[in-house]
C-alpha cells in the first residue's frame, strides 16, 4: 500500500514513532514533520499523533493550535486531504476548530490505560471506509482528558450527518453518546481518542488498528 504520510510532531508529542512504524508496516512512506514547518508539500495524508503537545499547558491542544504548521494543516484539510488526529491529536483538531466539541477530563478524574472495544458506526470517513458497519475493534486507550463533549445542537448534527465514526461498546471515560471518534462534514478529517497504531501487531495484543490505518492509506492513495 503506497502513500506519503506526514506525522506532525509538537514539543511533547510521544507517539510519533509508534505511528510511523505502524504506517510503514502497511507500506506507507511515513515522515516526521516538526511543528515549526509551514509546508506540507508532497504529503498525501496527515496524522497528528498522541502525547502532550506543549505539555498540555492551559488545556490539551490549546497551545498547539497556534503552531506554525497548523495553518498548513487547515489548508490541507480544506482541500480535502485526509487528516487523522489520535488522542492528543484529536484534542488539537478540536482546539483548531477542524472538528467540533472538546475533550474534557475523564469521568472520575482517572487516567485510563487499557484496551477498549470500539464499534464502527459510520464508514463514510477516511478512517473507517475500509471497515464494516457494526464491526467491533479492540484498540487501546491512554488518556486523562478523553471524554468527548459538545452542545446538544452539535450532537444532533453529528448524528444526522453520520459523523460519529466510532463508539465505545462499554464507555470507559464518560464520553457523550459513547463517542470514541468523529469526522468533519466531508469525512476527510477524523479525530479519535483510542490508539490504532498500538493495535497494529500480534505482539501488541491486537491488529485491529490496521483496519483503520489501512483505510487512511487508501484515502491517501486517491487524495
Amino acid at each position: 500500500m503506497s502513500g506519503t504520510v506526514g506525522v506532525i510532531v509538537f514539543p511533547g508529542t510521544n507517539c510519533e514513532h509508534d505511528a510511523v512504524e505502524a504506517l510503514e508496516r502497511l507500506g506507507a512512506d511515513a515522515r516526521l514533520v516538526f511543528h515549526t514547518e509551514t509546508s506540507l508539500q508532497g504529503l498525501d495524508a496527515l496524522v497528528l499523533p498522541g502525547g502532550f503537545a506543549h505539555g498540555d499547558y492551559l488545556r490539551p491542544g490549546a497551545i498547539a493550535r497556534f503552531s506554525p504548521i497548523m495553518e498548513a494543516v487547515s489548508a490541507f484539510a480544506s482541500d480535502g486531504g485526509p487528516v487523522v488526529g489520535i488522542c492528543n491529536g484529536f484534542q488539537v483538531l478540536c482546539e483548531a476548530h477542524l472538528l467540533p466539541g472538546a475533550l474534557q477530563k475523564n469521568r472520575g478524574l482517572t487516567f485510563l490505560c487499557e484496551s477498549a472495544v470500539l464499534r464502527v458506526t459510520s464508514t463514510r470517513s477516511v478512517l473507517t471506509s475500509g471497515a464494516e458497519l457494526g464491526q467491533e475493534l479492540v484498540v487501546p486507550i491512554n488518556h486523562f482528558s478523553g471524554s468527548y463533549t459538545c452542545d446538544l445542537e452539535t450532537l444532533r448534527q453529528l448524528r444526522d450527518e453520520d459523523r460519529i465514526v466510532l463508539r465505545y461498546v462499554e464507555n470507559p471515560n464518560g464520553s457523550l453518546d459513547d463517542i470514541a471518534g468523529i469526522s468533519n462534514e466531508a469525512g476527510n478529517v477524523v479525530g479519535l481518542m483510542p490508539h490504532p497504531e498500538r493495535a497494529s501487531s500480534p505482539l501488541l495484543g491486537s491488529e485491529d488498528g490496521l483496519v483503520l490505518l489501512s483505510s487512511l492509506l487508501s484515502a491517501a492513495a486517491v487524495a
